[in-house]
């Protein structure tokens, strides 16, 4: 491996509150590498210099702790819907070993990637799903069994929600990562958080670190079970939003 420059991340991570061990350091730097070696092949992120996929895809994935501090006590099950290259799930998953994290997404070959690199980094309590959110959300293992869910799938609030309420579990939370103010899209969005049993708890509005990038958590509780008929068949919650 390369010898990397690591004190930036560091620096990021301690103004979270994130703290790593050499061998976490390790599994995201392995993690960089397999990342910019799969993206030769196949499209996984348009973002490759070593410190902006650190800052804007690690850091970023661990910023959740602003949301829910109790991740470095709780051995929560965590779903990542529409993980991509496995933002946030993967980094999630190394800086806080305990959490059973479950990563979906719906092509194929980015879940062979993924499964590499759970494999080369050793992780264990996590698994990658070949899938869409529509299907797995049907009432067997998947539907409200997760503490979180988690997503920074570039989607509306309103068809996001749809995608993600339903696996969790009442009392669990949602948490949607934006990269804008998004009141907007908060409001327009209510009634369908509250048909499918969420309630929006809080807006967490924060910089990333030492930097000028704008980022928002949106925090929607899970307050009652998600009628069966949601999420509707494959397409639907993208071209026809609740609303």
């Amino acid at each position: 491996m390369k010898d990397y420059n690591v004190t930036q991340f560091r620096n990021d991570l301690a103004q979270l509150p994130v703290s790593l061990d050499k061998g976490q350091e390790e599994q995201f730097l392995l993690y960089y590498e397999l990342l910019i070696q799969w993206n030769e092949v196949m499209n996984l992120t348009a973002i490759t210099d070593f410190d902006d996929v650190l800052k804007k895809h690690f850091v970023d994935s661990l910023s959740l702790i602003r949301a829910l501090p109790r991740l470095t006590q709780d051995s929560l099950s965590v779903i990542d819907i529409g993980t991509g290259a496995g933002f946030p799930g993967i980094p999630l998953k190394i800086a806080f070993p305990d959490l059973q994290v479950t990563l979906l997404d719906s092509l194929n070959k980015r879940v062979n990637f993924l499964n590499e690199v759970i494999n080369k980094l050793g992780l264990r309590g996590i698994e990658a799903v070949h899938g869409r959110a529509e299907d797995f959300a049907k009432p067997f293992r998947f539907r409200e069994k997760y503490d979180i869910c988690v997503s920074r799938a570039v989607a509306n609030l309103s068809t996001l929600s749809e995608y993600c309420l339903p696996f969790v579990k009442v009392g669990g939370k949602f948490i949607s990562y934006k990269s804008e103010k998004g009141e907007e899209e908060t409001a327009a969005a209510e009634k369908a958080i509250h048909l499918l049993g969420g309630h929006v708890q809080t807006k967490i509005d924060f910089f990333l670190p030492d930097s000028d990038i704008h980022r928002v958590l949106l925090v929607i509780n899970k307050k009652a079970v998600t009628p069966k008929k949601y999420p509707r068949k494959a397409g639907l919650p993208a071209k026809e939003p609740i609303g």
